[in-house]
């Protein structure tokens, strides 16, 4: 057996891009969606047996229990561990902000990732290796957009998140980081305006938005072996638009 992958998200343009990167024979990918594992469909073809899919709302407690339950009962313990999802990003200003669906989010990007880091970082530090990613935003650094607070809110507690673990099993050769791409031209964007996403390309020093492919490889790279000496850091991937 090779490396076991558990990518929360991972019918996402992300998720998709980065399974074709990682992919070694041998390995197995543990690939949650949510509505959408068609998506996936196209990498369970041509890496039959590799991929094991399944549907789960992050929001529902006892769906994400039985989720948690269920790989621990059929799956090797998995290897690495990346979180993807969030919700997509609504400009709002502040006096209408969305209790409920920031109630949402933070489930779906917070409140999941503790409770699968709960279940599955034990297995890493007994074994004494282990892998965790978690998905950002350069809206972090510096001053953020305008009516982002939901959304920056669920990032800087997820933020937080990573460095607390990164301290806590560095002595176990366990890392714990994160990627913060700029805007990245996915599906993710489907309700945000043409005119912000033509804007924040033209604002980039590179002259357009990130893809998929300049993000994965980064990603790749802190998944290696060869990061096991970088932990609790957050890599910005920006085309120059912002450094720490």
């Amino acid at each position: 057996m090779g490396n076991v992958y558990l990518i929360t998200g991972a019918s996402s343009d992300v998720g998709t891009a980065l399974i074709e990167r990682l992919y070694r024979e041998g390995d197995l990918f543990i690939a949650q969606g949510s509505g959408d594992l068609a998506q996936l469909a196209p990498l369970c073809k041509a890496h039959p047996g590799a991929i094991r899919t399944y549907d789960v709302d992050l929001t529902d407690e006892k769906a994400l229990d039985l989720f948690i339950e269920n790989v621990q009962s059929t799956c090797p313990a998995p290897t690495h561990y990346i979180h993807l999802p969030a919700l997509r990003v609504v400009n709002t200003k502040f006096k209408n902000f969305d209790e409920a669906r920031f109630e949402l989010d933070m489930s779906v990007q917070v409140r999941s990732a503790v409770r699968l880091c709960k279940a599955f970082l034990p297995a890493m530090q007994k074994a004494k290796r282990g892998r965790v990613l978690f998905m950002l935003t350069s809206y972090l650094i510096g001053m953020p957009p305008r009516n982002t607070a939901a959304y920056i809110m669920a990032k800087s507690a997820l933020e937080g998140l990573a460095k607390s673990l990164a301290a806590d099993y560095a002595p176990f050769g366990v890392t714990v980081n994160c990627i913060a791409p700029s805007m990245m031209e996915t599906k993710f964007l489907a309700q945000t305006s043409d005119l912000i996403v033509q804007a924040s390309a033209e604002a980039n020093p590179m002259k357009r938005n990130a893809r998929p492919s300049d993000v994965v490889p980064a990603m790749e790279f802190l998944l290696s072996e060869d990061a096991g000496f970088i932990t609790g850091v957050t890599l910005p991937i920006t085309g120059g638009s912002a450094a720490l």
